[in-house]
């Protein structure tokens, strides 16, 4: 079973919260890529454009790739908006939950999580989505409080919290 061309106008969204230490784009940022430009391929879809925050935060939405996205949303250039996993698009409950529930309706834009099996075209299979990204927004402030809690104890114990500026080396005593 073949499927037929769609002339709908994708973007793929890929996020990931810090760089993995690679020059260039992080090799998760590469993955997302590679998933979601064969799942475009494989639906029919044609690919405007790729929206890429590499080292952005999912708990606020201020991020220059998503903003760009919107930007051609306005101008109807994206019809659907496809990401790997509803984490990857964002972790702030609230904010996710307006955008896939109010915003992308009004402006008639599909949304789809890959592997999180969400696809706003069937309403019906998208009832443990709110759930989801309440959990996601809970894994952030977790692991918020887990850093925080490393740092009080490393600051407790007299070792320095961050790394010295670019082309600075510690001192070794």
């Amino acid at each position: 079973m073949s499927k037929q061309k769609s002339n709908t106008k994708a973007g793929i969204y890929l996020r990931l919260s810090n760089d993995d230490a690679r020059a260039g784009e992080s090799l998760s940022i590469e993955n997302q890529r590679r998933i979601l430009e064969k799942y475009v391929v494989e639906q029919g879809f044609e690919l405007v454009d790729t929206y890429i925050d590499d080292g952005y935060s999912g708990t606020n939405f201020n991020r220059p790739g998503f903003q760009k996205l919107l930007e051609d949303i306005e101008m109807g250039y994206v019809s659907v908006i496809i990401v790997k996993d509803m984490s990857r698009f964002g972790r702030e409950y609230l904010q996710v939950g307006y955008y896939t529930e109010h915003y992308f309706p009004e402006k008639n834009v599909r949304f789809i999580a890959v592997n999180d099996g969400v696809d706003s075209a069937n309403e019906e299979d998208n009832d443990f989505t709110p759930l989801r990204n309440f959990m996601n927004e809970l894994y952030a402030k977790d692991i918020s409080r887990k850093v925080k809690s490393a740092h009080r104890v490393k600051g407790m114990a007299g070792e320095p919290l961050s790394q010295p500026p670019y082309g600075y080396m510690k001192d070794p005593e």
